[in-house]
């Protein structure tokens, strides 16, 4: 089983970030690794993602932009 990001644009539809997604061996490592690049996916033109296992959404979308206070 594979993990990864599908990176969206606000209507759902897939978004070229310009790089393949990176795959990843467990939920946990996808979860990290979002975690850790998620402002750089914000300036690529990315507005949110979904973590699919597979071919199967585990769940998403999340928006990668802050909550507006």
């Amino acid at each position: 089983m594979t993990f990864m990001w599908r990176y969206e644009d606000t209507a759902g539809g897939e978004k070229d970030a310009g790089a393949k997604p990176e795959e990843f061996s467990t939920q946990s490592d996808a979860e990290s690794w979002i975690g850790e690049n998620w402002k750089d996916l914000l300036e690529a033109g990315v507005d949110q993602v979904t973590l699919m296992e597979d071919t199967s959404v585990v769940y998403g979308p999340m928006s990668l932009h802050p909550v507006e206070q």
